[in-house]
């Protein structure tokens, strides 16, 4: 899938729960979340022919969260799926790694080759951090308004997301493996 087009299928929800709270509430917002979400999943398939597991994960939570946010007219659930997907997979890569697995390398391992010890290392930091975006959305969501939990959610957790990722690419340069023929 070309970079950009990876970009918007990935992004677009995300995008369409702020434009629909902002016009019409949280409710509005769940519900457009919930459609573009299965839309880009639709998206991907219809490329790629093949799932990612993350945004297949993150997609069943955003169902069986939305669902109960707009059954029940209680955003709270919406509000929770961000802690608990974060500390999902904060505890699947730290218990994983407990058991010798590198669920990372799984995921990321085509595209990035490096040494076991890198991906340990990468994988103890990307535990940590999830299981620290958890707590934050936690503190967020509980001591702010619904708008600003979502500009949050949008503007906040993506970027940290992104300066997070960036910053461990010194760690993953030192424990590249070179390429053949290279």
């Amino acid at each position: 899938m070309p970079p950009l087009v990876k970009i918007v299928v990935e992004a677009g929800p995300l995008i369409a729960f702020f434009a629909a709270n902002w016009l019409g509430g949280i409710f509005w917002g769940t519900g457009i979340f919930m459609a573009a979400t299965a839309a880009a999943l639709a998206i991907s398939w219809g490329l790629t022919r093949k799932l990612a597991v993350m945004p297949l994960i993150s997609a069943g939570f955003v169902g069986v969260f939305g669902a109960l946010t707009l059954w029940l007219h209680d955003e709270t659930f919406i509000k929770v799926k961000v802690t608990l997907i974060n500390a999902m997979f904060g505890a699947a890569l730290l218990i994983g790694l407990a058991f010798g697995q590198l669920f990372l390398r799984l995921v990321m391992g085509e595209a990035i080759r490096m040494t076991d010890e890198g991906w340990r290392k990468l994988t103890v930091r990307w535990g940590i951090f999830f299981f620290a975006m958890a707590l934050l959305n936690e503190a967020v969501w509980r001591t702010q308004s619904t708008d600003f939990w979502v500009n949050f959610k949008v503007f906040g957790l993506l970027p940290i997301s992104l300066v997070f990722a960036l910053a461990q690419a010194p760690l993953m340069t030192r424990h590249m493996i070179e390429e053949p023929g290279r």
